[in-house]
């Protein structure tokens, strides 16, 4: 599926922003495209053995497969809506409704290329307050 939505996309060797995050996770651009008022980006997220992405939200969709390790998702009230396993796909919502965290409590890095569909200029994610419940 991310295939096909970046067929013919330019490659970018920049490196992007990380999501905000613990130490060590990061991200790098693999391709960008505006469509209309839409980007389209694909990255490859990589968040560390017992790192996190931090609390934040999308301004659009997210289609993200996971290429190495576990990854276990969370909504904001604390409760998983996922793990996500090596050959699989997640999908976030967009919205400020929609907040959620990633962590990686395996031990191996959680390797994941995620395709933002974006309004156009908006940035990959912003950040949002800790919801203040313990994680499962």
């Amino acid at each position: 599926m991310v295939g096909a939505c970046l067929t013919g996309l330019p490659l970018a060797s920049t490196t992007a922003q990380a999501t905000p995050g613990g130490p060590g996770v990061s991200g790098r651009v693999l391709a960008q495209r505006t469509v209309g008022d839409t980007d389209y980006v694909l990255r490859e997220i990589t968040i560390p053995p017992g790192q996190a992405t931090g609390w934040h939200y999308h301004d659009g969709t997210l289609y993200a497969f996971v290429k190495q390790g576990t990854l276990s998702h969370f909504d904001a009230s604390c409760a998983s809506d996922g793990v996500y396993e090596k050959g699989g796909f997640l999908k976030e919502p967009s919205g400020a409704d929609h907040v959620h965290i990633g962590e990686n409590r395996g031990a191996t890095d959680v390797v994941l290329e995620v395709l933002y569909v974006l309004p156009h200029g908006t940035p990959f994610s912003q950040d949002a307050p800790s919801p203040g419940c313990e994680l499962p």
